[in-house]
């Protein structure tokens, strides 16, 4: 017999054959079993790698213990002793084991089959794969860096949001907290998220050093953290790192162009990169006066980088909404917003924020809904977690049409992404109200006052639902709050409106007289007028002033002319009704298509 087959014949004898396969099997089983049960328990995925490792280089370990020692009925013997007495263990022994570990590992495979399901929600309700990106700290010594710190964060959370197997909460929520909140567990039960990002920056000229930790907030184990010093001209890499890391390690699921979005570097110039990130730290302050501040740090972008897309999406945002904070006239701005958000697509065509404010602009100045709702869910598409996205197609385009029920849908996955969102759940209230459901408008907008008193817009829309309800002296009271906190002409509209509703006609002229004057110094939209008029009863100047808010493209006003109750004593009117066919034609008017 050949040295060869004489080794193979002792391999046989000493079991290690036998060992082998047993070992292949169990260990299999117990792979199974870890990649099954401790994602359960967020444990993190480098663990679950190395244990599997270590199962790996196990093998040959036991190969050399089934080589060296033997299993007899009187316990463990090495070999050559077991073989000087003639004791050796029955192959039985081993099929035992192989047949054991099959059955185990066969048990594990179903029920990670058919437990996959449930093994995202964790056992409060909530999606293991949710997270919140907090506010990070600003350790620079230089106040005036918090917007680069502002920025770090926002994008960190925007490249996550473009992934759809995460839920992230928007920035407008996270920022009601601090970086290292006390009462992390609560935090995460207001926002509807297992999972928390916490971070600080450190900029020191040049170089930038990124802390950050994720942690699940329910166990308030740390699941990962990390430190990295880099330059300024490195904090792209630094972010899509951070994000690629998130994903990985809550298991999210990517496809090849997310992969490609959360690596993507918007602009190669660091000095226009900090124009923008100013320009979004003034826009998010949402006056007047700061939409032109930003406004101004974006052109500067602009002029740095020509090709920076996300700078003219900036822009874009800056000219839709000075409107409404009576910045300026809607046929200024509206098509300098449309003109700038399509320049952001033409260079990037995956900006959700460029696609929805095109999509507002289309609708406000265009009265172009099919257009208007493909830019929404091209937004929605890109980004699924894009809070904004959501809501402005239910409560502008969704609602005027009278598709409530979508609004309305749309509206609460809004505030399912950013809970915490003032104009959000208040404008959930007012999908409510243009779907005539008045109670549930009213707790939806009271709910929002309780989460700030303050907030003037709540108390306008309150105002708007009791009116619809009749309720005329509560209404009154909601506009005067809202006009002590704010000088919108539009409440000093609708506060006439309410007078001249309630009888009282005198404060209604009042009303028309100051408003009136105030046009002299800034604009006031026509609809403002429009509707004192309807209600002291002199529907031809009402339709007068309303077809000069359709001359002036003033579709944040009039866009909800066939359901907006404040017009119902004009519907069957003929000029009302040749009116609302130019804004909301009537094949359109609760169109079943999406």
């Amino acid at each position: 017999m050949s040295e060869k087959s004489s080794f193979f014949g002792e391999l046989k004898r000493r079991n290690v054959y036998k060992v082998a396969v047993a070992y292949i099997v169990a260990g299999w089983a117990l792979s199974q079993g870890i990649a099954q049960v401790l994602p359960v328990f967020d444990i993190p995925n480098w663990v679950i790698r190395l244990i599997v490792v270590l199962i790996v280089i196990g093998l040959p370990v036991a190969l050399g213990l089934a080589w060296m020692f033997e299993i007899t009925p009187e316990g463990i013997k090495r070999t050559n002793a077991a073989d000087a007495v003639g004791q050796h263990s029955r192959g039985h022994t081993w099929i035992y084991i192989v047949v054991v570990a099959a059955a185990f590992s066969i048990g594990l495979f179903f029920l990670g089959r058919y437990s996959a399901g449930s093994k995202t929600v964790s056992p409060a309700g909530i999606s293991n794969k949710s997270i919140a990106v907090l506010p990070f700290d600003n350790l620079s010594r230089d106040p005036d860096n918090a917007y680069f710190c502002e920025g770090v964060q926002d994008e960190i959370l925007t490249r996550l949001a473009k992934i759809a197997d995460l839920k992230v909460i928007s920035r407008t929520s996270t920022q009601h907290f601090k970086s290292a909140p006390d009462e992390l567990r609560e935090v995460a039960k207001q926002l509807g998220v297992a999972h928390v990002l916490e971070g600080s920056v450190q900029r020191v000229n040049n170089q930038v050093r990124v802390n950050v930790q994720l942690i699940n907030a329910l166990t308030d184990a740390h699941l990962w953290a990390e430190t990295f010093d880099r330059k300024m001209t490195d904090i792209f890499a630094v972010e899509s790192e951070i994000a690629k890391t998130i994903a990985d390690t809550l298991q999210a699921k990517l496809s090849g162009s997310e992969q490609h979005a959360i690596a993507a570097r918007p602009t190669e110039n660091t000095e226009a990169h900090q124009l923008y990130l100013r320009g979004r730290f003034f826009w998010n302050k949402r006056t007047a006066n700061d939409l032109k501040k930003s406004l101004d740090y974006f052109q500067q972008a602009i002029a740095i980088d020509p090709n920076y897309a996300l700078a003219y999406a900036g822009v874009a945002d800056a000219y839709v909404f000075l409107p409404g904070y009576t910045g300026g006239l809607p046929q200024d701005y509206y098509p300098k917003a449309m003109a700038a958000a399509k320049k952001a697509l033409e260079l990037d065509d995956t900006l959700a924020e460029a696609h929805t404010t095109l999509g507002l602009a289309l609708w406000y100045y265009d009265f172009d809904f099919s257009q208007s709702i493909k830019e929404f869910q091209r937004a929605i598409e890109l980004n699924p977690n894009y809070a904004t996205g959501h809501q402005q197609y239910g409560n502008n385009t969704l609602s005027a049409l009278g598709r409530f029920d979508d609004a309305i849908a749309e509206g609460k996955r809004a505030v399912e992404l950013d809970p915490l969102s003032l104009v959000i759940n208040a404008d959930l209230g007012m999908n409510y109200h243009f779907a005539r459901r008045y109670d549930e408008a009213i707790a939806q907008l009271r709910k929002t006052l309780e989460m700030d008193p303050g907030y003037y817009y709540a108390h306008v829309d309150l105002g708007q639902v009791l009116t619809a309800k009749l309720a005329f002296d509560e209404a009154i009271v909601e506009y005067q709050k809202a006009r002590a906190l704010n000088d919108d002409p539009f409440v000093l509209g609708l506060l006439g409106h309410a007078y001249a509703s309630s009888g009282n006609k005198t404060e209604a002229l009042k009303i028309l007289d100051q408003l009136k004057e105030v046009s002299g110094q800034r604009y006031v939209s026509a609809f403002s007028f429009a509707i004192v008029y309807l209600a002291l009863g002199d529907k031809q100047e009402a339709l007068r002033w309303l077809e000069q808010s359709y001359q002036d493209r003033a579709g944040a006003d009039i866009g909800w002319i066939r359901v907006d109750p404040l017009l119902d004593p004009l519907r069957g009117d003929p000029r009302f009704e040749v009116l609302a066919e130019k804004i909301v034609p009537a094949r359109e008017f609760r169109a079943a298509a999406k």
